[in-house]
Formats: structure tokens, C-alpha cells, sequence
């Protein structure tokens, strides 16, 4: 039996042996898998923040170009604030000379045109002659 002991002995430490030969094999073969995972994510996030920093230059430039815009806007309602009174300003103007143009329309339909004129100096003509 000590014989037995022994054999079971001398096999409990190989196997030990080729179990930490296994571990360490395992261990080093977990931390290279690892370390490719850990530069894989380093190079995402590098290519990450590349983008990132394009995108926060695109949206400075955004903010500039709305701005300009902003004020653009400003601008153009000020001028169609002028311009709503100035049509307001003509309307009125134009009501007037609608006006206007009624009474000198019945003031001409009373008087004699340039033809009839004529025709009444003739008239007056030939009648101071007679007298």
C-alpha cells in the first residue's frame, strides 16, 4: 500500500504540476486577449474623440452661422415693419387720390371741352359780327 501511496503521490504531483503549467498557459493567454481587447478600446475611443472633435467644430460653426442668421432675421423684420407702414402710409395716400380724382371726374363732366370751346367762340364770333 505505501507503494500505492507513493504512485498516488508522484501522479497528484504531476498533475499538479500540469495544472499550474495549464493555469499560467491560461492566465498569460486571458491577459494577451486582454491587452488586444484594452488597445482595441484605447483606438475606439481615440477614433471616438477625433469624431467628437469634429462634430464640436461643426456645431461652433453652426452657433456662428446662426447667429449671423439671428441677426439677419432681426434685420429683416425691422424692414418689414417699415415696409408695412409705408403700405399702410401709400394706402391711405392712394384712398385720397381715389377721392381727388372722383370730384375732379363730376368736376369735368360740368365743364366744356376744348372742342365745344371752340365751337362757342365761333359762335360768339359770328354773332358780335352780326351786331
Amino acid at each position: 500500500m505505501a507503494h500505492v501511496a507513493v504512485r498516488y503521490s508522484i501522479f497528484m504531483e504531476l498533475e499538479e504540476q500540469k495544472l499550474k503549467s495549464i493555469l499560467v498557459e491560461q492566465r498569460e493567454e486571458y491577459q494577451r486577449n486582454t491587452e488586444v481587447m484594452i488597445e482595441d478600446f484605447k483606438s475606439d475611443f481615440r477614433v471616438f474623440g477625433e469624431q467628437l472633435t469634429g462634430v464640436q467644430e461643426d456645431v461652433a460653426t453652426l452657433k456662428d452661422d446662426v447667429s449671423i442668421l439671428k441677426d439677419d432675421v432681426s434685420i429683416l423684420k425691422d424692414d418689414v415693419a417699415t415696409l408695412k407702414d409705408m403700405v399702410f402710409k401709400n394706402t391711405e395716400d392712394i384712398e385720397i387720390i381715389k377721392a381727388d380724382l372722383h370730384i375732379i371726374k363730376d368736376d369735368l363732366k360740368e365743364k366744356v371741352s376744348r372742342e365745344e370751346f371752340k365751337v362757342l367762340e365761333r359762335r360768339l364770333e359770328i354773332l358780335e359780327k352780326k351786331v
